[in-house]
C-alpha cells in the first residue's frame, strides 16, 4: 500500500436483520488525498454514517482493511485505536459536542493537553486556530454565548487542534441555515487547504458538494466518482 493519509481496502459490512443480511457496503474502495476536501452523497440509509465510523475506527468492517498513513490499522486493539484515531483523525459532527463549562480558547486547548501537549504550546496553537476560523475575539466566551455557526467553527478548529492528518465530518452544516452553512463551509475549506488535511465530508447538501474537489456517491452498497 502507497502511504496515503487514509485507503479504504475492499470494504464490506454486512447487518443481520432477522433472518435476512444487508450487505450495507460491498468491497468499498477510497483514497482520501493531502489538501483535498471529498463529498460523500448518497441517499439516506445508503451507509454514508457507516462508512465514515469505519474510517475512523469508530465501527469494525464485516472484512476489507482500513490504512492510515501506509499502516493497516484494522486489527488493532481497541485502545491502541483510540491512541491512534486522536493522533491521526479529527472529527466535526452536525451537533459541535463543545464542553459547556470552558470558554471556546479552553475547547481547542483541552484535546492538545490530552495528546500530551503541554499547555503554553496548547494555547498558541488554539489562537492560531481562532485566527484562522475568525473567532479570536470571541476566545473567552462558552459555546452557550455563540451563535450555531460560530460554535461550529469552533468546533472544526478544535478537531484540527492536534494537526491530524485526516478530517471526517457528518453533515457539518446540517444544522445550520444556508447562508451560515457557506460561511462555515468556507472557514473548512480555507483551513483544509492551509492545514493540507485530507478532509472526508458526509453530506446531502449538493450546493457546498459541488464546492469541493471530489464527490463520491454510495448507491446499493458501492462508491462510483461523481465529480473530481
Amino acid at each position: 500500500m502507497n502511504s496515503h493519509p487514509l485507503e479504504l481496502s475492499r470494504i464490506k459490512r454486512i447487518f443481520k436483520q432477522g433472518e435476512n443480511y444487508l450487505n450495507i457496503l460491498d468491497s468499498v474502495d477510497l483514497t482520501l488525498t493531502p489538501g483535498k476536501l471529498t463529498a460523500l452523497v448518497g441517499p439516506s440509509g445508503s451507509g454514508k454514517s457507516t462508512l465514515l465510523n469505519i474510517a475512523g475506527l469508530l465501527e469494525n468492517p464485516s472484512s476489507g482493511d482500513v490504512w492510515i498513513n501506509g499502516k493497516n490499522v484494522t486489527k488493532l486493539s481497541e485502545t491502541h485505536k483510540t491512541i491512534f484515531r486522536r493522533k491521526n483523525i479529527g472529527y466535526v459532527f452536525q451537533v459541535h459536542r463543545l464542553l459547556p463549562e470552558f470558554n471556546a480558547l479552553e475547547n481547542i486547548v483541552i484535546p492538545q493537553m490530552i495528546n500530551g501537549l503541554a499547555r503554553s504550546g496548547a494555547e498558541e496553537r488554539a489562537i492560531q486556530l481562532l485566527k484562522m476560523v475568525n473567532l479570536e475575539n470571541r476566545k473567552n466566551h462558552r459555546p452557550g454565548q455563540l451563535s450555531g455557526g460560530e460554535q461550529q467553527r469552533i468546533s472544526i478548529a478544535r478537531a484540527l487542534s492536534n494537526a491530524p492528518p485526516i478530517l471526517l465530518a457528518d453533515e457539518p452544516t446540517g444544522n445550520l441555515d444556508p447562508a451560515t452553512a457557506s460561511d462555515v463551509f468556507g472557514y473548512l475549506k480555507q483551513i483544509v487547504y492551509a492545514s493540507n488535511t485530507a478532509a472526508l465530508i458526509v453530506t446531502h447538501n449538493m450546493t457546498l458538494a459541488n464546492n469541493m474537489d471530489e464527490i463520491l456517491e454510495i448507491r446499493n452498497g458501492a462508491i462510483q466518482r461523481v465529480m473530481g
